[in-house]
């Protein structure tokens, strides 16, 4: 079966996200990073439905904290990154929506136990009531970016780091990624971030498609950046490339870049990580005086969408922002009514 992932700026029936429910991965920072989730739900709401997913004996906590106009519910999760636990969804040839079931192994096997979520998908599923599509190869969410005709942009620090998928080769994972994400084309940048251990170098630090043959790309300005050098040789990639259906792409230069400190540790927030949603962008932000240019930038390249900005210096200590929480579900096609 070909499937073909739409791109995220196309209508959404709800966004999904996780909640943060197991302390021993955020320490003392716990319970600003449930701030920060319920505070992106609830900006999210303002947009479109948000479907909470809490662990068993957690939904009233995630209640309490995002409100009543979050959906919740209960299911086994290990974490709550839900872009690289989570499902992808994709449309077959005749219309229906399903939920591609990719397996994760918690970006290489850096935080025990995940098996329930590695299980999320499946679980989450069924609750929906949405087709399952397995696949055998490991895949997060936040390591590509799609333009729903066939583009596909990825970093070979992530998708061929020997920790994902050891006995696949690049043409194995390109065939997958056509088969299950419709990709007729991937552009393989070289580089994430080099300061992205977490990760192995995530796309949505990078870049991101924002609407057909356009992409916002980090560009830091300043040479001490670590990523000053890479950020570059990527962009040349870029400008070089041509889409699925040949068009050269245009780059929205996004040079901002915003740091803070969590529990005395600095941290870098990416405004790169934003969410799409209908409507809207949120945008991870770090309270700086950065924040209010890049904000521009963005709703510069999003003309017709409110740009809003959360607070999220917690998500940036966790190793994401604000798209790694969230995983959009595009809006299924509606039954024709008869005449």
């Amino acid at each position: 079966m070909r499937l073909r992932m739409p791109a995220e700026w196309t209508p959404h029936d709800a966004c999904l996200m996780a909640w943060p429910s197991r302390e021993s991965l955020w320490g003392a920072a716990f319970g600003a990073a449930r701030r920060e989730y319920a505070e992106v739900a609830r900006a999210i709401a303002a947009f479109e439905p948000v479907i909470m997913i809490a662990a068993p004996g957690q939904g009233a906590a995630a209640r309490a904290r995002c409100g009543a106009d979050i959906e919740i519910i209960e299911l086994p999760l290990d974490d709550s990154w839900l872009r690289d636990s989570g499902p992808v969804f994709a449309f077959t040839d005749d219309g229906r929506r399903v939920g591609v079931d990719f397996r994760f192994n918690a970006w290489g096997g850096k935080h025990r136990p995940w098996d329930d979520d590695d299980r999320l998908t499946a679980r989450l599923l069924e609750r929906l009531g949405i087709e399952r599509v397995h696949s055998g190869m490991v895949l997060e969410g936040g390591s590509f970016t799609v333009d729903g005709e066939g583009t596909l942009i990825t970093t070979e620090q992530c998708l061929l780091h020997p920790n994902r998928n050891p006995a696949l080769t690049r043409a194995d994972i390109e065939a997958e990624l056509g088969r299950r994400l419709g990709a007729e084309k991937v552009i393989w940048l070289p580089y994430g971030g080099v300061e992205d251990t977490e990760t192995d170098g995530h796309v949505d630090g990078v870049c991101a498609f924002v609407a057909p043959g356009k992409v916002v790309a980090f560009l830091p300005d300043d040479e001490r950046h670590p990523d000053f050098a890479r950020m570059r040789a990527n962009r040349d990639i870029l400008a070089a490339a041509t889409d699925a259906r040949g068009r050269r792409l245009e780059i929205v230069e996004l040079p901002q870049t915003a740091y803070g400190t969590v529990g005395g540790e600095p941290v870098e927030v990416g405004y790169l990580n934003f969410y799409l949603a209908n409507g809207g962008a949120v945008v991870p932000v770090g309270g700086g005086d950065g924040d209010e240019a890049a904000l521009a930038v963005l709703a510069g390249a999003l003309p017709g969408r409110r740009v809003v900005g959360v607070p999220a210096p917690t998500l940036a200590y966790g190793g994401g922002g604000v798209h790694c929480i969230t995983q959009q579900l595009p809006r299924a096609p509606r039954p024709v009514q008869p005449a």
